[in-house]
């Protein structure tokens, strides 16, 4: 062997071993799968909050962890088929996002996979845990009690218009919650002498034939719900209620801040910060079985005053004062 082939070949050795080291290590993060039945583009401010308590535990992406996306875009027979995919692929964890239909289409399919939720409105009820308290099994995560929140949206709704006394309420049927919400909202409006008017919306197509329904039959304002197929279509829907000049009350920030009148639920994205932070702490050698679901702490009422003015409403001024944030 001559000299410049033996140097040539050293140098490559060399170069070989970090190149190996490099391999080593990724194989050695862990990887955990992101599923969500919402759309990437729109849930991309959530993603941030849980990367944020992804990092809150010690973790950063492309670091010393990997993540792994799946997205249902708000058809939720999708979300079995993507859980199955990310079990062969052995990730060390399931995220599940974006409503109890992510969090149950994981459980059906895998009972040894550690599972944390975000976005799930009552997840006993739901059959993902035991108790908020001992979840048991392998699965916990972050509540939003979304659903629980609809008459006092209704109140809402009713001290920024006292003359409103036909309500349209959106749901999608598809979503487990959808008829325990209709009901709770119905049972709400009886004892204040309004009148309940329910729309039922699966698909992206269905919404302007039931704005252009709300408008025919005269509703005075309008109440959607908190729901996760919905949240990836908040652009059409805040549209349409602008065109069809229809007050309406949602249940996230992300709406108003979209252009919707008002908004009153919990922070979404700080549920998904909880969930990154329970997802670390797995990680690092938890059980999910012993980590108690974790409940919101923040209720926010938000306000779009710009909306208001082009639909010709003046905000109650102690409603405004009660405003956790107003959008001039």
């Amino acid at each position: 062997m001559d000299r410049r082939t033996f140097i040539g070949r050293l140098a490559g050795g060399l170069l070989a071993i970090p190149l190996v080291a490099r391999a080593q290590m990724r194989a050695a993060v862990p990887v955990i799968g992101f599923l969500s039945s919402r759309s990437p583009g729109e849930s991309a401010h959530l993603v941030a909050a849980f990367r944020a308590g992804l990092k809150e535990a010690g973790y950063v992406e492309d670091e010393n962890i990997q993540i792994t996306f799946r997205w249902a875009d708000g058809e939720y027979d999708r979300l079995r088929p993507l859980v199955i995919d990310l079990v062969s692929r052995r990730v060390a964890i399931i995220a599940a996002a974006g409503g109890p239909a992510s969090p149950q289409a994981a459980k059906a399919v895998t009972s040894s996979t550690p599972i944390v939720f975000t976005g799930v409105d009552d997840p006993v009820a739901r059959g993902l845990v035991q108790s908020l308290g001992h979840p048991g099994g392998n699965v916990t995560g972050a509540a939003l009690f979304a659903d629980a929140l609809g008459p006092k949206r209704l109140e809402l709704l009713r001290e920024l218009l006292p003359s409103a006394r036909r309500v349209a309420l959106v749901v999608n049927p598809t979503y487990a919650a959808a008829e325990a919400y209709s009901k709770k909202l119905e049972a709400a409006a009886r004892t204040t002498g309004q009148q309940i008017l329910l729309y039922k919306v699966a698909s992206r197509d269905g919404f302007e034939p039931a704005f252009a329904r709300m408008a025919k039959q005269q509703a005075n304002a309008s109440i959607v719900q908190a729901e996760p197929f919905f949240d990836s279509q908040r652009d059409q829907l805040v549209k349409l209620a602008a065109r069809h000049r229809l007050p309406t009350v949602y249940g996230f920030r992300e709406y108003a801040t979209a252009g919707g009148l008002m908004s009153y639920g919990t922070n979404i994205a700080d549920s998904y910060r909880q969930a990154g932070l329970y997802t670390g702490r797995i990680l690092k050698g938890e059980k999910p079985a012993d980590l108690p679901v974790m409940e919101p702490t923040k209720f926010e009422l938000v306000i779009n005053l710009k909306t208001a003015r082009a639909l010709g409403l003046t905000i109650p001024p102690a409603l405004l004062q009660r405003a956790d944030q107003v959008i001039e």
